[in-house]
This record gives structure tokens, sequence and C-alpha cells, in this order.
């Protein structure tokens, strides 16, 4: 038998936010989510975090496993800015490498189980961003002649249809109907419509912050991208990007999961300050030579 080899793909990624402060802070305290997880596809080789202040850093993990860096101020500042740099190798992946199942009736009896919900009731929940407004709750319904992986292609096919990729429109706590309701939005908008739907179709799904490389023309931010992952019984999480109509692939660098935006936001803090704050970010991807496995 001859073993198929994998491309892997080296990647870095350089992070910046600058934030001001109108009337200057006395305390402040920062906590970053943005550090790419270690997972099966992809492995950080290095990675480095400074501020121009040069206050020290500490690492922990979160509650949901995923590393977080902290950063604490206790002198007068007007202004501090940031820098991230990462380096990691991605495999390649094939998101169709499993067989649908021959029996549809029997991925339905798998979700509508009590272990089943049990097992995955965090992300079966249904949170203030994933809630389809009353009047939209049969908005994009399952097809019981597909299987449940048919379905969720079909439904990242119709976000990406049904919105139109637009920034500077929506804010991170933008209300479901006001998004179903406009039909614009940006990554985190389509993700949090994708998963809502998957929801209240019984499909376990997730939310996703990490960074896209977008060397092929995708849609994304000049900061973190987001997508989402829905369970498939008897496969696993499968990554699936609304924004760009895709499967996740290689060009999507995972940082963390969660049940909605409010768990990956990127940047958390505590300021005290009295004056008005400005973040500006910035991300920038580049891939390097691919190598043969």
């Amino acid at each position: 038998m001859i073993e198929l080899s994998h491309m892997l793909y080296e990647y870095e990624i350089d992070y910046d936010t600058q934030n001001s402060y109108e009337k200057g802070l006395s305390e402040a305290f920062w906590q970053f989510l943005v550090i790419p997880e270690d997972n099966d596809t992809q492995e950080v080789s290095y990675w480095h975090f400074e501020n121009n202040l040069g206050e020290r850093n500490s690492v922990s993990e979160n509650g949901l496993g995923f590393k977080t860096v902290q950063v604490r101020s206790k002198r007068e500042i007007d202004h501090i800015t940031f820098n991230a740099h990462f380096k990691l190798t991605k495999k390649e992946i094939n998101p169709f490498d499993f067989e649908l199942p021959a029996d549809l009736g029997d991925e339905l009896r798998i979700l509508n189980s009590l272990d089943f919900k049990v097992d995955h009731e965090p992300y079966l929940r249904k949170t203030e961003l994933t809630t389809l407004p009353e009047k939209h709750t049969n908005i994009f319904l399952f097809d019981g002649n597909k299987s449940i992986f048919e379905n969720l292609v079909d439904l990242n096919q119709w976000a990406f249809m049904q919105l139109y990729f637009k920034t500077g429109v929506t804010a991170v706590d933008t209300p479901l109907e006001e998004i179903i309701d406009k039909r614009h939005g940006v990554c985190q908008d389509f993700t949090h419509l994708f998963c809502a739907i998957a929801k209240q179709n019984g499909v376990p799904c997730r939310y996703v912050s990490g960074y896209l490389h977008q060397g092929i023309g995708f849609f994304g931010d000049s900061q973190m991208h987001a997508w989402a992952e829905a369970f498939v019984p008897k496969v696993g999480w499968i990554g699936f990007d609304p924004t760009n109509n895709l499967l996740v692939n290689h060009n999507h660098i995972k940082v963390c999961h969660g049940k909605d935006y409010t768990d990956c936001a990127p940047l958390k803090g505590v300021v005290y300050t009295l004056g008005g704050n400005e973040t500006k970010y910035s991300v920038l991807v580049k891939a390097a030579e691919q190598q043969q496995q």
C-alpha cells in the first residue's frame, strides 16, 4: 500500500494592535487570545509577544483550554502598542475524507438521542448571538433526504448567498435579526448565522476564531477571521467558512473555539480612564514555501 504524502504549508503571522486613550489611564489589564493552537493539522514552532512599554507578559490557559497572554500596567500612559509574531506549519486537509452514511435515519437517531444531547450540550445551547429571531426560526430547514453533512454544505452556501460581506456596518454585538434583515456583515456575522441555524436543526456548532491566509482572494477582515465547526455524527467536527463558501482547509489557522464571539474575543481588558479609547488592529499572514512530508 502506498501512503500518500501530505503537503506542508509554512506561515508567519504578525498581529498588531494600537490602543489610544483620550485622557490617559492610570492602570490597565489586557488579555489576548491570539496564539494559534497546536492540533492535528497545525503546529506552532515559534511565537513572540511584546509591547512598546516593556510591560511583562504572563501566559495561562482560559476555561476552554486555549493559551492567553495577560499584560498589566500601573503607569500613567495615553497609548500602548502590542505586537505578536507567530511561525507555524499546517498540513494539507481533505475535508471530504469520509464516507456519507448509508442510513440517514441513523444520523437523526443519534442527533435526537439523550446521550448525544448531553455530550454536546455546550454547543447545542443557543446564546444571545446564536439565537434565531422568532420570525426567522424556519429561515433554513434541513432536507430530510440529505445527510447532515450535505445539509451543512448547503447551509454554508446559503449563508454565503444570503449576506453580503461589508465592513463597518455591524459591531460584535449586532443582533441576528438586524443581520438577517439588512443582509450584510463580516465574518463573525456569517458565522453566528451559520451556528444559529445549525443549532436550530439540532446540530452542535461552535464559533472559531483564527487567521486566514487571503492570498487567493478570500473575504476576510484586516483583523482576525471567524468560521464555524459543526459536529457530524460518526465523523466529528468539520470546519465551514460561510463568508467564503468553503470547507475549512490549510488556509485557515485556528486560534480557539467557543459558543460565540464572546468566548473568542481576541482582546479583553479592564482600563481605568475617564475618556474615550480607540483600538486599531492589523493582521498579516504570509505563506512561505510549501514542503512535501
